[in-house]
């Protein structure tokens, strides 16, 4: 299998050339771009249903997978993620893991399995969630982010580091998180930045460049609503 990470970082999708038959690449719901026609498309639930449901109620992932299996050697996929931004991939070897933030994930190999890890309390004061999504196995995955990708490596090049929560996107199991305010009271509320993740430990950090949250809460005054008339 070869593959090329296109159009990063603003508009980016994964080229997905497969070497032989029975080669699989497997993704998310709705992630398919074009592909040969003579590709198979399977869509099941990828673990079984408790799995599935875990991934979809804890993981804010989609609760069917698509996988995609070539039949000649050639063959091409094309997958892109819904926001605009950029794509990652990381080799994960076995013992290995990588957490996710919901809604990252993209695609992946078949070897590459998803489960949900409980972030306790500072999931719900974070508000990304109470769980992130847990990736592990064997393969390459590829998960996507809202703007460019800016990637920190916590114990070599920093040895802490200050995240705000609505650019976490992706870290290594090496690296532990607790969410604290920027500042004072008068910091927390008037500053703008809310709260924020404080890493240690050893491993990396993928960011992104832009807020989901913040494109919300800038274009709020602008929506259009609807007048009542008696």
């Amino acid at each position: 299998m070869q593959t090329e990470i296109k159009f990063n970082p603003d508009f980016a999708m994964v080229r997905v050339q497969f070497d032989a038959p029975g080669e699989q690449l497997v993704t998310e719901s709705g992630a398919m771009v074009a592909r040969d026609t003579a590709v198979q498309m399977t869509t099941n639930m990828r673990g079984g249903l408790g799995s599935a449901l875990k991934r979809k109620l804890l993981g804010g992932e989609s609760l069917f997978q698509n996988t995609f299996t070539a039949t000649a050697p050639g063959q091409t996929v094309f997958v892109a993620p819904a926001p605009e931004g950029a794509i990652e991939f990381v080799d994960l070897q076995p013992g290995q893991e990588l957490f996710l933030q919901s809604g990252a994930y993209l695609c992946s190999t078949p070897g590459i399995q998803l489960d949900t890890k409980f972030q306790g309390g500072k999931g719900f004061f974070s508000g990304e969630g109470l769980f992130l999504l847990r990736v592990h196995g064997q393969g390459r995955v590829w998960f996507s982010t809202y703007g460019a990708i800016h990637t920190v490596n916590i114990g070599q090049q920093y040895q802490g580091y200050i995240c705000d929560t609505g650019h976490m996107v992706a870290f290594t199991q090496g690296l532990s998180y607790s969410v604290n305010k920027v500042g004072g009271l008068k910091s927390l509320f008037l500053s703008g930045e809310g709260l924020v993740c404080t890493f240690q430990g050893q491993g990396r950090l993928w960011m992104q460049t832009r807020n989901p949250g913040a494109l919300a809460s800038f274009v709020h005054p602008f929506r259009r609503v609807k007048v009542q008339t008696n």
